[in-house]
């Protein structure tokens, strides 16, 4: 990356930066590639943060098929955590994983799905699987809610032979009116198309590992046994091990690294394959050079910049995040590893600031949070907008979850140092409800900068981009206006 001019003499937010175009070649943005080049599998350079209110088996599911990956939060108990790869694992790659009722279910329990997928949809199943209905938010209206599912569901059922051409359905399904359609093997339900669906699976490549199945990260703490929870992990099928604390510049995280890279390299020994490592979170060159020496593949960068994080307005503790990353991906460059920018970004135009920065990744927390995917119950406020809560990892509800197993005392000794926002309504757009939707967006954003800058791969990106420093005013200028001023 070059500036236009000189460096300023004070660090930098997305904000505080614009990138100015090049002579091009790249003509569309569908020549541009976008794997990243961290060794994490994924085709696509997002990471959605391991945040409880973020990351779930969902969440994991559906980016994963897009090409992004997901990182499961270290305070998920290990069975659930193990239960969360298998499920992941066994996805389909194309075919979305259906909401599935019974006929005699009531219609409460048909609500109590319908947020859990952007299809907003169930599927009808008797007891050998097979389809029989279709029910949507709309059949439920107006019903008692003990009303069964056989009274209002609709029988009228198109459904596709698993292995038929993708073009074939989609033009079938849009000759029907048709939004949804379940795919079935031998008459048994396999999984459902959408016909959004099959033209992104046309897009995007599932980020998958050496066996064919969706990746999956998981977070690992610095505190217990780590050795036995990298070892868990590893051996449940975890693609990438995140060794994740607020302070990662810390001997106590340099200690956890050396025992989870000899974890990983042991399983790697007995046949596994080499799983990444990521670590942080650090602001600085000597930080990020420490965590690499440490064992890390991956330097996980950003200390404050998120929406739920209160660090710096506690502490006083951070650095503006392009700066931040600037500095760290030049010095883990150097000495063969990556790093991924983790928070502060709102706009498409900040994930490609953060790669031309030299970021591998962008991790994503808060943005996801308000999505039909995250793990929250969809609440609606007084006028019924619909949103899901989030909230801080340092937070007092997330403190609060973390400590359960300890003693009344500790427990509440632990309370008297939370920080962050315990409870933050995240409003599903109502333009892009589902994380896919917000993919479309930030990566069409992206693949258009990267065509401004005449770059077909992030690594291209990194040393074409031109960036500049603007003003407030100028930030200002480039906002766009949905009413006249």
């Amino acid at each position: 990356m070059k500036f236009l001019g000189d460096l300023p003499p004070y660090d930098l937010t997305y904000n505080d930066v614009f990138m100015v175009p090049a002579r091009s070649n790249v003509t569309s943005r569908l020549d541009v590639d976008l794997a990243t080049p961290d060794g994490t599998g994924a085709t696509i350079p997002l990471v959605v943060a391991n945040m409880t209110a973020v990351s779930g088996r969902r969440m994991a599911e559906t980016v994963a098929r897009r090409g992004a990956l997901a990182i499961l939060p270290q305070d998920i108990p290990v069975h659930a955590v193990t239960e969360t790869i298998d499920y992941v694992k066994a996805a389909d790659t194309v075919y979305e994983t259906p909401v599935t009722v019974h006929p005699d279910a009531p219609v409460s329990q048909v609500l109590a799905l319908l947020g859990k997928r952007a299809h907003q949809a169930a599927v009808v199943v008797d007891d050998a699987r097979r389809p029989v209905g279709i029910i949507t938010d709309g059949d439920c209206r107006e019903v008692d809610r003990f009303t069964t599912v056989a009274e209002v569901m609709s029988t009228d059922l198109f459904t596709v032979t698993d292995g038929t051409d993708l073009g074939e359905v989609f033009d079938d399904m849009t000759r029907h009116h048709l939004g949804i359609a379940p795919v079935v093997r031998d008459d048994e339900l396999r999984g459902v198309l959408t016909r959004k669906g099959i033209l992104r699976s046309a897009i995007y490549r599932p980020a998958v590992d050496d066996r064919g199945r969706l990746r999956i990260g998981v977070a690992i703490g610095i505190n217990g046994d780590v050795a036995a929870k990298a070892r868990t992990m590893l051996a449940a099928g975890a693609d990438v091990l995140v060794v994740d604390t607020a302070h990662g510049h810390q001997e106590k995280m340099i200690d956890a690294l050396a025992l989870v890279r000899a974890e990983r390299d042991a399983h790697q020994a007995d046949g596994g394959v080499r799983v990444p490592i990521a670590a942080g979170n650090v602001v600085t060159a000597s930080g990020a050079c420490d965590l690499v020496e440490a064992g890390a593949d991956i330097v996980k960068v950003g200390v404050g910049p998120g929406a739920m994080c209160t660090t710096r307005m506690m502490t006083g503790v951070g650095r503006p995040q392009f700066s931040a990353v600037l500095e760290c991906a030049s010095a883990a460059t150097d000495l063969g590893a990556h790093v991924w920018a983790d928070g502060g970004v709102k706009y498409p135009r900040d994930v490609a600031l953060a790669l031309a920065a030299g970021a591998g990744s962008v991790m994503i927390g808060s943005w996801f949070a308000g999505t039909w995917e995250s793990p929250g119950d969809l609440q609606r406020d007084p006028s019924g907008r619909p949103y899901k809560e989030s909230f801080g990892m340092a937070s007092k509800r997330a403190v609060r979850n973390r400590t359960s197993a300890q003693s009344a005392y500790d427990r509440a000794r632990s309370a008297l140092f939370e920080e962050g926002i315990s409870s933050s309504r995240m409003f599903l757009d109502p333009d892009r409800p589902g994380v896919e939707d917000l993919i479309d967006s930030i990566i069409a954003g992206v693949r258009s900068s990267f065509t401004y800058a005449g770059a077909r791969s992030i690594e291209e990106f990194r040393q074409r981009a031109t960036v500049g420093v603007q003003s407030a005013s100028g930030y200002d200028e480039g906002r766009p206006r949905e009413t006249s001023w």
